[in-house]
């Protein structure tokens, strides 16, 4: 048994005329008609009920056609994937993006993504980043977008763009009238996001704090932070692409006396077979945020 004798069944079942169905199948009326005389010898069963007028599929014919159905189905999905799988840009991307860029960078990429690679249907992951990371050599996901910079043998990373970081105060805070601040004075009362978020870490380093306890707050979300700040708990340190919801909570931004930040990165499996698809997202996303980057 075969594909192409299952497919010979269902085109006379559809047409239930041998000729019509052979030129539908691009082959001879007399080589269908033999090859499927082969098929009903290896079933034991007659599949159509000859006449000059027409041909009938048999009862056992009926039972059958769902299975036969099912299985070409199956198999014309095998040759449809392997066809994406031949065209890098094309099929499924599982892309990981953590916590603190997922909701300020997916609205400005997502758009000229799906202009760009048509084809490519992105599938976003939101997650920290050591839980992105065992997710990507879990073959979990295609790539993910970190904010750190990942040394090891098995990954490949390739930069994207540059993101500042921002000081956020609540408007009647001391801090606010000034127009630049030192990262020594808003380590004084800085609130940081819980253990395991990058940007904890960054957050503290760039106060010169790293490895400090600093406030009482240890928010699983940069949106819980910053209403916190907004509540009046204290100051925090918020990547550039967060300004406008930092803004829109009502807080004062200041940049810093000495410029820190972030850079953003797009990271995969070496023995990724698919770079090029990783190439085609990174380009669109350094291109769409180009102008953030040269802008801070």
């Amino acid at each position: 048994m075969n594909l192409r004798d299952l497919r010979y069944v269902l085109s006379v079942a559809e047409h239930g005329h041998f000729g019509r169905a052979a030129e539908a199948c691009g082959v001879s009326q007399p080589t269908l008609s033999v090859q499927l005389r082969k098929l009903e010898e290896l079933l034991g069963v007659a599949l159509f009920e000859r006449s000059s007028k027409a041909v009938v599929p048999t009862a056992a014919c009926e039972r059958l056609l769902r299975h036969v159905r099912a299985a070409v189905a199956e198999a014309d999905a095998i040759l449809a994937a392997a066809r994406d799988l031949r065209d890098p840009l094309a099929g499924r991307f599982r892309l990981g993006i953590i916590p603190t860029l997922a909701p300020y960078l997916l609205p400005l990429v997502f758009a000229p993504l799906r202009e760009a690679l048509p084809a490519l249907e992105i599938e976003p992951w939101e997650d920290q980043t050591r839980i992105l990371l065992d997710r990507l050599r879990a073959h979990e996901l295609d790539a993910a977008l970190l904010a750190t910079e990942e040394e090891a043998p098995d990954l490949l990373t390739l930069p994207l763009f540059a993101e500042p970081f921002l000081a956020a105060l609540p408007p009647d805070h001391p801090l606010a009238a000034q127009e630049c601040l030192a990262q020594g004075e808003l380590a004084r009362d800085i609130l940081v996001l819980a253990d395991g978020h990058c940007l904890r870490d960054q957050a503290l380093a760039a106060c010169g704090q790293a490895g400090a306890l600093a406030g009482p707050l240890r928010a699983s979300s940069l949106a819980t932070l910053l209403n916190m700040v907004a509540a009046g708990y204290g100051t925090t340190l918020i990547p550039g692409l967060a300004a406008g919801a930092a803004q829109d909570s009502g807080l004062v931004l200041r940049p810093l006396a000495e410029p820190a930040g972030r850079t953003v990165r797009i990271v995969w499996r070496a023995a990724y077979p698919r770079r090029a698809a990783v190439e085609a997202v990174a380009e669109v996303v350094a291109k769409r945020l180009r102008n953030f980057a040269s802008a801070s």
